[in-house]
């Protein structure tokens, strides 16, 4: 049976085969083959640019050219020749080195100089390289972006509905009002102090041999600084040195990078949550879309599959994040290979946290306020008030304050008219008194609206 989005074992390559299509090019095993040629193509260079490895000489522009041009015209076709090549040598890194020299059999420099390919390098300098480019492309192009683009969405939802009242609720149980916005405000913020820890994550990676002491480079070329040399090649791949290795980067940073996500997705599925039990009790609704089906039985259902979709795909995602952050800094001695088949899964967490983003924004876009279903339950809970007048009471030192209205309003629903008897009874000012006989709980909001206007 061939492969297509019917047949794929996984569901992001099969029914969530579109909205993965970002990450196909960084993630896939073109795209690590991609990104191993750029490193060890980049390498050489480096070499070739140091004038201490005279061996290597400087590169005319026509060598340069040629290389570029393997970089940029490598695609699925070229990556296809790399795996009929690893058919024999059973090696995946190998068959890079021997793709390139491949490659450049027609340009007389470069032919000169192929055994420097992959010179001094074992596997885990190029491999650590490539998933550090891969993680930082699919930051940098398709996750940020995304990020950014439904945090941008709830800043409007949250100013939108600044001002509406709704009834808090804590421990499930009716308490003092807020505003929709607000509460989504609270989302943004939080969303936004994680998007930064998410951003700030280094990304690190090693060129310094078999066992991290850089020993065949320094035996071959003893008057160079390989330490120099390779921190600024790392550099020029955009990461940042990992400054002391066995034969394998730490991977500390990659738990980092996907503790970031898992955290960035756990206040999404606080998110979640709440928008469906908004949804349930009718503060929220769902704009219909035509042609959808809520139910296979019940036609009135319109059901909140956006963000449970999410949540389930928020779940898988860290899961997988905990999983590699948990695995990856754990390595026997100087090297043991049970890093490999985590490492080839990197891009899975990934594709279904980004699968919840997606449901999230599509979610977000089709809801819509209900201000009589919120105003009615303000409307029935008279006793949220409870805690401004005792607050006041307390201020002119009125006896028991809290304990009056414990004893009044605890574990029962006290009206408007009753509440404002109790509050006609209190020797309090007139200015104050009057002030409280004119309260609402859809006043009682606090600086609830200020709070989602200030995004």
């Amino acid at each position: 049976m061939n492969l297509n989005s019917l047949t794929a074992i996984s569901p992001i390559d099969g029914r969530y085969a579109e909205k993965t299509f970002s990450l196909r090019e960084i993630f896939s095993e073109y795209g690590l083959i991609r990104n191993r040629l750029f490193v060890e193509i980049r390498w050489l260079e480096a070499l070739a640019a140091h004038p201490r490895v005279r061996e290597v000489p400087r590169l005319p522009p026509a060598a340069r050219k040629r290389l570029k041009q393997i970089a940029e015209k490598f695609d699925v076709g070229e990556a296809q020749r790399v795996k009929a090549i690893e058919d024999t040598t059973n090696h995946d890194v190998k068959a890079i080195e021997y793709y390139l020299k491949e490659k450049i059999g027609g340009s007389r420099e470069l032919a000169q100089v192929k055994e420097f390919i992959h010179f001094a390098c074992t596997s885990e300098d190029i491999n650590n390289l490539a998933y550090a480019l891969m993680l930082k492309q699919a930051r940098e192009l398709v996750l940020l972006p995304a990020l950014d683009g439904l945090i941008k969405l709830l800043v409007a939802l949250a100013r939108r509905y600044a001002d509406q009242p709704m009834l808090a609720r804590t421990h499930g149980q009716p308490a003092s009002p807020t505003t929709l916005g607000k509460e989504v405000a609270v989302f943004v913020q939080r969303l936004r102090r994680q998007r930064r820890g998410f951003a700030d994550v280094e990304i690190l990676g090693k060129m310094n041999g078999a066992v991290g002491n850089l020993n065949a480079h320094r035996i071959a070329y003893p008057a160079v600084n390989w330490g120099k040399l390779t921190a600024g090649f790392i550099r020029d791949l955009g990461l940042e040195r990992s400054p002391a290795t066995t034969q394998v980067e730490p991977h500390d940073w990659i738990a980092e990078y996907f503790d970031a996500l898992a955290r960035i997705d756990t206040v999404f599925i606080d998110f979640c949550r709440d928008v469906w039990g908004y949804i349930s009790l009718g503060y929220l609704v769902q704009r219909t879309v035509a042609g959808e089906v809520g139910s296979s039985t019940m036609p009135h259902k319109v059901n909140p599959i956006d963000f449970e979709n999410a949540e389930g795909n928020l779940g898988l995602a860290n899961a997988l994040f905990r999983h590699v952050s948990e695995k990856l800094p754990l390595s026997r001695w100087q090297r043991d290979l049970t890093d490999s088949t985590v490492l080839r899964n990197l891009g899975v967490g990934v594709a279904h946290a980004l699968i919840a983003w997606q449901s999230i924004e599509r979610g977000v876009r089709k809801l819509d306020a209900d201000a009589w279903r919120m105003g009615r339950d303000l409307e029935d809970n008279w006793e949220v008030l409870a805690e401004a007048i005792q607050t006041v009471m307390r201020r002119y030192g009125l006896p028991e304050p809290y304990e009056q209205l414990k004893r009044y309003t605890r574990g029962k629903k006290v009206g408007k008219e009753a509440l404002r008897a109790f509050v006609q009874g209190l020797k309090l000012p007139e200015k104050e008194k009057r002030r409280l006989l004119a309260l609402t709980p859809a006043d009682y909001t606090g600086d609830a609206a200020e709070q989602a206007r200030s995004l």
